[in-house]
């Protein structure tokens, strides 16, 4: 039954989240929850290691989940679940686009996903911020923490046009000084 759950919910979040992998963490969100295979806190961690790893990252969080949920067949079904929709939909649209691609209706449609997408992304940062408690700021050594490691890091990336990669490894090893 959990493997079924799996494939399913994956299978279908793959045809139909559109805009990428933090697109679909809304999705993955409300799936965690209604079937209970982790808390809040365990799917939020899963996303950072999901996030850090190599590759996309709604396959990476459906392997982790798939592996938490059910072991290596689990982490395989996500994993083809989640993989399988969009190598279905690439090479229909791939078929379809090249003669398509300049016509006003298939234009205006892209035009409306656009900030779809980006309220999905949007959506997702604050529905995490919630988990980490980012929202509830109370004035404690962790929360006032948490929100340097988090300033720092967006100022770093954005002003400074650090690697993602060396904020990653800094805030892992900030968080090992300050939380171990």
């Amino acid at each position: 039954m959990v493997l079924w759950e799996l494939f399913h919910t994956f299978f279908f979040m793959g045809f139909f989240s559109f805009g990428g992998g933090y697109a679909m963490m809304p999705f993955i969100d409300a799936a965690v929850t209604k079937y209970g295979w982790m808390s809040s806190e365990q799917l939020t961690n899963m996303i950072a290691i999901a996030g850090m790893s190599p590759g996309p990252i709604a396959a990476n969080s459906a392997i982790l989940i798939g592996y938490s949920t059910a072991g290596i067949s689990g982490a395989i079904l996500a994993a083809v679940a989640i993989l399988l929709p969009s190598v279905i939909l690439v090479l229909t649209v791939a078929a379809f686009f090249i003669k398509w691609q300049h016509n006003p209706l298939v234009e205006a449609i892209f035009y409306g996903l656009k900030p779809l997408v980006t309220s999905l992304i949007i959506f997702a940062a604050i529905s995490f911020a919630r988990s980490n408690h980012l929202v509830a700021f109370d004035f404690s050594f962790r929360s006032i923490s948490i929100w340097l490691i988090f300033v720092l890091s967006l100022f770093v990336l954005l002003k400074l046009r650090w690697n993602p990669i060396y904020v990653i490894v800094l805030s892992g090893l900030l968080g090992i000084t300050l939380y171990s």
